[in-house]
């Protein structure tokens, strides 16, 4: 009999940490981002960073690691001025968002950079150590931004 109470007791902690896991990873930690005060940047092609038009921009950040902003918005820009303007970028892989920020789908931004339907920008540099900020935008103006690990901290 005692050991059905050790055994329900053992079970019941591990469900209650499993779920405190699961709220601190999706919910806990994230903060939406003052859109008002959110600014878009993608780096020159001679180096330096520089605002693009941005509208509708929805973002989010936890300071508990450098790769979990995510952000969403707008742009009239066209890819062919974004790209005689900007820096691309060449191995960006799109991090999975929280399924509540539903601007920010990681799936669709992959496969519309592998169809070319979306090219990457560099954003930034090193905005942390070893992680870049990475923009990507659709060709029909919707732009997604994300930190990425860079080849300085894969090495």
């Amino acid at each position: 009999m005692s050991g059905k109470i050790i055994g329900g007791g053992i079970v019941a902690l591990a469900l209650v940490a499993g779920i405190a896991i699961y709220y601190l990873q999706v919910y806990y930690y994230y903060e939406e981002v003052d859109a008002s005060a959110e600014t878009v940047m993608m780096t020159l092609l001679d180096g330096g960073p520089e605002p693009i038009l941005a509208e509708n921009v929805e973002a989010i950040d936890a300071s508990s690691s450098p790769i979990r902003y995510r952000a969403c918005f707008t742009t009239t820009s066209s890819l062919a001025m974004l790209t005689e303007t900007y820096e691309m970028y060449e191995e960006a892989e799109p991090l999975v968002a929280p399924h509540w920020f539903e601007c920010f789908d990681a799936m669709e931004v992959g496969k519309a950079l592998e169809d070319g339907r979306a090219l990457a920008f560099l954003g930034q540099k090193n905005i942390a150590h070893g992680v870049d900020r990475v923009v990507a935008i659709h060709e029909d103006g919707r732009g997604f931004v994300w930190h990425q690990v860079n080849e300085e901290i894969k090495k």
